[in-house]
């Protein structure tokens, strides 16, 4: 069996954080969708479908083959946005591979779930979206109780739950005493530390409190908390991600090479995005390459304590989330200066770059430059791809032609 994990016709609900990445690499805890649904199936031999928009970069990060199906594979086709999970869905799709069922398509109302087709051919991934017309000439099977990332604030919904899930399917037996590889200051205070998972390379310094009474705490490989930094759980750190000193850090997942400083509860910074300083974020998604300046603020409440809006791409309006507490949505590579203030519900696009006194608008689109006193302009691409590459270099990553013809393509976009 091969596994393909496709996307549909729903994932521009979820820009802008589809914008730069095909669906399926969006973290929820310690793992993206893709790394969650691959463990699911057992980690068989995985391709991947993609907008052409986002085929390039995801084949980048993933290296897999993407938008290509070899002759005469037979094939388990999962809905990206499919939380793999177990349960009688996720047994369902696994039984139709194993035992070599008819070919058919299983379908939760009007969401393509999966599709199991052997032999199948290469034509099936050459559209933008997959849907129950791909399928059209397979018999249905429908499905009930599968859970689909469909709204942004879905991925934070799903925050608590993906922590404990990654947890358990990550951390190995240990003893709690034993933790080769580490540096674990004399003073360190642990809380139910046989809850707290620390990887070879990771240093815990002075002072500092992790208390995983609440659920467990994943610290990756060469991760620093420092000293007096406190850790609720449930709770991830990254391969070389740092909280810095006094951090206040509860419900989290923090991604590789991050740097965080400051109050971060119920949020999650996808990967090599900064906000070291002092300065609260709650309820909030940070992409990949962000930067808040010193003593940035989100609002994660409405002072009448009413439902959030938040601005959906495909309405092009906000829309209800049925969410009391929601934050900041920033796409990657965004930045703001110190002091930024961020209104309850805000969506910042790809590449912006905000400043000044006074609440930017909750919506910001992509490749804006300005702030909430001296109005937007365009952002020059030209300067926008210099700053890129000078930030990924401090990373040790190239800014790659992949990485430049996407954002070339967003930019043109924005221009309308």
């Amino acid at each position: 069996m091969y596994l393909c994990l496709f996307e549909d016709d729903q994932v521009d609900h979820l820009l802008p954080l589809t914008a730069t990445r095909g669906v399926y690499d969006l973290r929820l805890g310690l793992r993206t969708l893709l790394e969650t649904t691959c463990d699911a199936f057992g980690n068989p031999p995985t391709v991947l479908h993609a907008r052409r928009l986002v085929a390039a970069i995801t084949a980048q990060e993933n290296d897999l083959l993407t938008n290509r199906i070899p002759d005469g594979l037979d094939v388990l086709f999962v809905n990206g946005r499919y939380l793999a999970e177990d349960g009688v869905v996720l047994d369902r799709l696994r039984q139709a591979a194993r035992d070599s069922e008819p070919a058919r398509v299983f379908v939760q109302g009007d969401d393509l779930i999966a599709a199991w087709v052997p032999d199948a051919s290469n034509d099936l991934i050459q559209t933008e979206a997959l849907s129950r017309a791909t399928f059209d000439n397979l018999p249905e099977e429908k499905l009930d109780g599968a859970r689909l990332i469909g709204r942004l604030w879905d991925v934070l919904d799903e925050l608590p739950r993906a922590l404990v899930r990654d947890y358990t399917a990550k951390a190995p037996h240990f003893n709690i005493y034993e933790r080769p590889g580490t540096a674990i200051h004399d003073s360190v205070i642990f809380v139910e530390g046989e809850q707290v998972f620390i990887a070879p390379g990771a240093t815990v310094q002075p002072g500092a409190i992790l208390n995983a009474s609440n659920g467990p705490i994943y610290l990756d490989e060469n991760a620093v908390v420092m000293e007096r930094a406190v850790v609720r759980g449930p709770m991830y750190l990254g391969r070389k991600a740092e909280l810095k000193v006094g951090a206040d850090v509860q419900n989290a997942a923090i991604g590789t090479w991050s740097k965080v400083g400051g109050e971060v509860h119920d949020s999650v910074v996808h990967s090599f995005s900064n906000k070291a300083h002092p300065g609260f974020l709650g309820h909030s998604y940070l992409g990949r390459w962000c930067n808040l300046g010193a003593d940035t603020n989100t609002s994660n409440l409405k002072n009448d304590y009413s439902e959030v809006t938040l601005y959906d791409a495909v309405a092009e309006d906000f829309v209800p989330s049925r969410q009391q507490f929601l934050g900041l949505i920033m796409g990657d590579h965004s930045k703001c200066s110190i002091n930024t203030m961020f209104n309850t519900g805000t969506v910042v696009g790809v590449m912006c770059n905000i400043y000044g006194a006074g609440f930017p608008p909750r919506h910001i689109p992509s490749f804006s430059w300005g702030g909430a006193e001296a109005g937007f302009v365009p952002y020059r691409l030209d300067k926008a791809l210099r700053v890129a590459e000078a930030v990924m270099a401090r990373r040790d990553q190239p800014l790659t032609d992949a990485d430049r013809a996407l954002l070339t393509a967003l930019f043109e976009q924005a221009r309308g």
